[in-house]
Formats: structure tokens, C-alpha cells, sequence
């Protein structure tokens, strides 16, 4: 059995003025299936780390009483599986099978039954290569899928997931939920910020309030019927309240880059024609590993392609429309082409917010703008190593709008974004576009695609190595 229970339970991450969660009194019984919901920044993940016995004494303050079954969540952690808001963080073997191995080994499982069992829960969640693949060789869906795996081998008594398909493709995502749908005896307690292909597998939704507290806790359809309009315009993702669309105001200019018969191998070969305009936006879609973010950075000029080649028109590249982006000077490459990764993290270098914004700014003036539109003025002096996954895209997007390059490539901007700070993203997005700005986004989300007007690339599946 898994029942938790919170008594006043709050938590202050070190180092903060704000409290992450706070006033928190709830019951979740066995079995029963959640969501918790609330804007970005609203401690969301913070309170499904604590659930997870991932904040210990020395991380910050705390108030109140948390248990699972009458047990501190630290000796409650052999019961409990947990999927990260990024997967990549909780890989810890060189090969898939070995990753999901790594808790049956350590619950002592008997060695003759473990190779079974892994290729089970791979198989169970669409993995779509064998035990032996390289961790690391692996797109952000598919270190998602192995991620998940690894937390249902086991067979936990509670299940936290915090956007287990955010990155997914849109087939994945149906098998998530499949899975998740066909757990019994099993309490899951879900983070998911769209959360309408989900309504119908769910006993409660659970609204945080920023600041503290509980806004709203029951029935899913009770929860929307009453409060719906309000949480939407605070920032919750809805079922039934579309976004706002940005139509393009000008028409797409000058082609900024173009591919032949560009190759990275061995993620794809031959990729020809691809073109990147002024004044347009690009949305480049396909299932998980198909290169999608190998592309973006090629496009980008941070990876060098193994056949082939990308060119720069003189539109972008000036004096060195001879030279392959990849080939250009650090100093001209920022300049020119702006890169927000798939891991914000991987590029942050300073050590707080506003710092990180000023860094490569070519407008200063903007940095404040920025901040407030997306809402990240109060976390100006916080280090950008300290926020949550959602706050930490906002930032990435941020340092690059701030850097106006001629030509903005971002692989999956709108990642644990909620609607307010989402829509705010994409009116940003939608400006530059309309200044005469290229935007390149690698997404799987369709709101996005079609509230940005953007052109569509498919890539089609990657051919799939027997490892």
C-alpha cells in the first residue's frame, strides 16, 4: 500500500527567500491516481521530490510532517519510482538494459530473473531498441521511455512522474498513457502541465497556489466545471480554452540557410533542401530519434555534419557566406545564430539570472522586459542552476531573445512552460518573426505549431540499429 499524507508540509529550497511549496495539507489514498497542477514555479516538482525522499535536511528549510504509509519518504524509497522532469538526470549506466537492471540489483533480485524482467518494461514502454544500446546515444523521448522503464521494473507502490511525455512524439506520449492507464494497486501522483488526453485516467486533480496552499482538489470535470476559467487565466492548462494564434504580418524573406545533401551518421544521410527564411518560423517535427536536434545543431553550427553541408547565404553570414557556419569564429556564430538546447542547463555559465541575460545581450534595455514577460523578475539574483525545469527553459529562451541573433534555433521551447508563461513565449517568438528574424523550433507541440504559423519539416523515422 502507498497512502501519503501532508500536515502543513512546506519546503524552502538554500539559498532562497521564497518558499518553493508551502501550507500543504492533503491526503492521497492507495490506488488512487493525480494530478497536481498549478503554474510554473507553483512547486510542483519540489513537492514530488520531497515525496520522493530527494530533499534531505541540509537542502533547505522545512515545516510540517510528510509520510507515505506512516514512514519518512527516505525509508520509503525502496516503494516508490520516480521519473524525472529530465531523464537524462537519472540515467546512470552505459547501456539501456543495465539502467533498468540498476534497481532490481540493488532490491536484490534474484540475477537469474533480472534480464527478463528488463526486457519486459523495455518492451512495455515502446523502447525501440534492444538492452545493449548506449545510454547516451539516446534522444531526449527516448531517454524518457528508458527512464520510465526503469521506474516500473521494479513494481512500486507509488508512482511519481513529473511531464513524463513532455518530450515525446505524439505516438509515445498514446503509450505513456496507455501504460500508466494499465497499472493496478499502484498510487500515481502525475506533473503534467497539458493534461487533456489524460482527464480520463484520472481520480483528482490537485491545483498548488503559488505562495502556499491548495486552490482546488477533487474530480477532474468538478475541478474544470468551477474554477476552469480562473485557473486558465492564471496559468493552468485547461481542456477546452484555445490559445491565441500570432498569423505572420509580413510574408518570409530572404533564405538565411539551406542543406545538401546533408548527412550526420549515423542519426541520418542525404537531407536535402531544407531552407531557413528571414521572417519565418520553422517547425521541425518526426518521432523520437528521427535528428531532430542533431539538425538543430547543425543548423546552428555546433556539430560539423559528416557528408554534405549546411550554407549560409550572405543574408546571414556577410563577409562569410564561404565559410560553413561551423567553421565560424565563436564571437560572429552568437552573433548570427542563437541556440537554446534541448538541456537549458548545458548552457548556463554564471551564476545568477540577470547575469545570464547580460552576458551576450545586444539590447540591455530589453533584459528587464524579459524578465517580467516571462516572469522570471523575482528570480533575477537566484542562481539559474536552482530553477525548476520550466523556469530554466524560460531562461534559455530568454539569453537568446535577449541576444537578437539574425537567425533563433530552439529545440523544445515550450517544455514545462505553463499557459501564461507559454503564451507569453510564443507572443515573443511570434515579434521576432514578424521584425524579420528566422525562428527554428524542433517541438512536438501542436499548440505551438499552429499559434506561431510556422512551416512544417517532417523527418522521417531513423532506421533503427539492432543494439
Amino acid at each position: 500500500m502507498s497512502t501519503v499524507r501532508l500536515r502543513g508540509f512546506g519546503h524552502r529550497h538554500a539559498g532562497r527567500r521564497r518558499w518553493a511549496v508551502r501550507g500543504i495539507d492533503l491526503e492521497i489514498r492507495h490506488g488512487e491516481r493525480v494530478a497536481l497542477l498549478g503554474p510554473s514555479g507553483a512547486g510542483k516538482s519540489t513537492l514530488l521530490a520531497a515525496l520522493a525522499g530527494l530533499l534531505p535536511p541540509d537542502s533547505g528549510e522545512r515545516e510540517g510532517s510528510i509520510d507515505i504509509d506512516g514512514l519518512d519518504p527516505r525509508e520509503a524509497r525502496p516503494r516508490t519510482g520516480i521519473v524525472f522532469q529530465d531523464p537524462q538526470s537519472q540515467l546512470v549506466m552505459e547501456r539501456a538494459g543495465d539502467d533498468v537492471a540498476f534497481g532490481l540489483e540493488n532490491r536484490g533480485t534474484p540475477p537469474g530473473e533480472i534480464p527478463g524482467l528488463v526486457d519486459a518494461a523495455l518492451r512495455r514502454v515502446g523502447f525501440p531498441y534492444g538492452p545493449t544500446r548506449a545510454s547516451n546515444a539516446l534522444s531526449g523521448g527516448e531517454q524518457q521511455r528508458l527512464a520510465l522503464a526503469g521506474a516500473l521494473v521494479t513494481r512500486p507502490g507509488l508512482l511519481l512522474l513529473d511531464e513524463p511525455t513532455a518530450n515525446l512524439d505524439p505516438a509515445g506520449a498514446d503509450l505513456v498513457r496507455e501504460v500508466l492507464d494499465g497499472i493496478e494497486d499502484t498510487t500515481q501522483i502525475i506533473v503534467e502541465h497539458r493534461i487533456a488526453e489524460l482527464v480520463g485516467q484520472l481520480d483528482r486533480v490537485i491545483v498548488l497556489e503559488p505562495g502556499g496552499g491548495i486552490r482546488a482538489d477533487g474530480p477532474p470535470e468538478r475541478v474544470f466545471a468551477t474554477h476552469g476559467d480562473q485557473l486558465a487565466a492564471d496559468g493552468v492548462w485547461v481542456p477546452g480554452h484555445p490559445v491565441t494564434a500570432h498569423r505572420a504580418r509580413v510574408t518570409p524573406g530572404e533564405t538565411l540557410l539551406r542543406t545538401e545533401s546533408l548527412a550526420y551518421r549515423p542519426v541520418f544521410d542525404e537531407l536535402d533542401g531544407v531552407t531557413v527564411r528571414a521572417a519565418e518560423a520553422l517547425a521541425v517535427l518526426g518521432p523520437n530519434g528521427a535528428g531532430k536536434s542533431t539538425l538543430a545543431l547543425l543548423l546552428g553550427g555546433l556539430l560539423a555534419p559528416s557528408g554534405g553541408c549546411v550554407t549560409a547565404t550572405p543574408e546571414l553570414a556577410g563577409a562569410d557566406a564561404a565559410v560553413p557556419p561551423h567553421k565560424w569564429r565563436a564571437s560572429a556564430l552568437a552573433r548570427r545564430i542563437g541556440s537554446v538546447f534541448q538541456n537549458p542547463e548545458h548552457q548556463f555559465v554564471t551564476a545568477k539570472v540577470r547575469d545570464e541575460l547580460m552576458l551576450g545581450a545586444a539590447q540591455p534595455v530589453r533584459i528587464d522586459e524579459l524578465l517580467v514577460r516571462l516572469r522570471l523578475d523575482a528570480l533575477a539574483e537566484a542562481n539559474p542552476h536552482t530553477l525548476s525545469g520550466g523556469e530554466q527553459r524560460r531562461l534559455s529562451v530568454a539569453t537568446a531573445l535577449a541576444a537578437a541573433p539574425r537567425l533563433l534555433i530552439l529545440d523544445e521551447p515550450t517544455f514545462g512552460q505553463d499557459r501564461r508563461t507559454w503564451t507569453e513565449l510564443v507572443a515573443l517568438l511570434a515579434e521576432l518573426r514578424d521584425e524579420g528574424h528566422g525562428v527554428v523550433a524542433v517541438t512536438h507541440d501542436a499548440d505551438f505549431l499552429t499559434a506561431l504559423d510556422a512551416r512544417e519539416l517532417r523527418l522521417a523515422p531513423a532506421r533503427l540499429a539492432a543494439a
